[in-house]
């Protein structure tokens, strides 16, 4: 859970029956643009907790992409190994002592206003992860994609206890389903490209 620290970011309706278009188009922007300016790996950060509905929103994604195999594509974090306040900095050591070059995708559940709620964000820059329940942490990404899914404010660790997974579930499903079509429509690309 997390606040933030950037103005650049789209919000997407997940009931919106342009959801999926309008995530998968900005999603394969971003990652192109990374591409294109010279990142040498993918890596989803799939950030949370599965002791908390409204926190497994990362380790839920995490959870639906881990079975990719693509080279240099990357996923940190799912039901069975968390990515979470006590192990994140170490998991951010690691990638970047691994990983030539890494962009690195935060995906992380937040609480927003009431009129937000079942909504996705996306954009550039970092979040930082615990903000929302006052943990201090370093910034983590070079793009973000957070799913509302909750209102905040008052006794916000309470809150997240009592999300309802279904609505967890619908986001997780159109951004792990928005991921597999943007890395599918990239190899596409990749494999076209070195056929001519």
């Amino acid at each position: 859970m997390f606040l933030k620290t950037t103005t650049r970011q789209q919000y997407i309706n997940i009931y919106s029956i342009s959801a999926f278009k309008n995530f998968t188009d900005e999603l394969y922007n971003l990652i192109s643009k990374s591409i294109r300016d010279g990142y040498k790996s993918i890596n989803f950060v799939c950030i949370g907790t599965d002791r908390s509905t409204g926190d497994s929103f990362g380790p839920l994604i995490g959870y639906k992409i881990n079975s990719i195999k693509y080279a240099n594509v990357y996923v940190h974090g799912n039901l069975d190994n968390p990515v979470h306040a006590k192990n994140l900095d170490g998991i951010m050591k690691g990638i970047a002592a691994k990983y030539a070059k890494p962009f690195i995708v935060a995906i992380d559940a937040c609480l927003g206003k009431m009129d937000h709620v079942g909504y996705i964000t996306i954009g550039e820059g970092p979040i930082k992860p615990g903000s929302g329940v006052n943990k201090e942490l370093t910034p983590v990404g070079d793009m973000f994609v957070t799913g509302i899914v909750n209102f905040g404010g008052f006794m916000d660790f309470l809150v997240l206890q009592n999300t309802r997974l279904n609505l967890v579930m619908q986001m997780a499903d159109l951004v792990s389903a928005g991921i597999k079509y943007v890395l599918w429509k990239l190899r596409k690309e990749c494999e076209a490209i070195a056929a001519e």
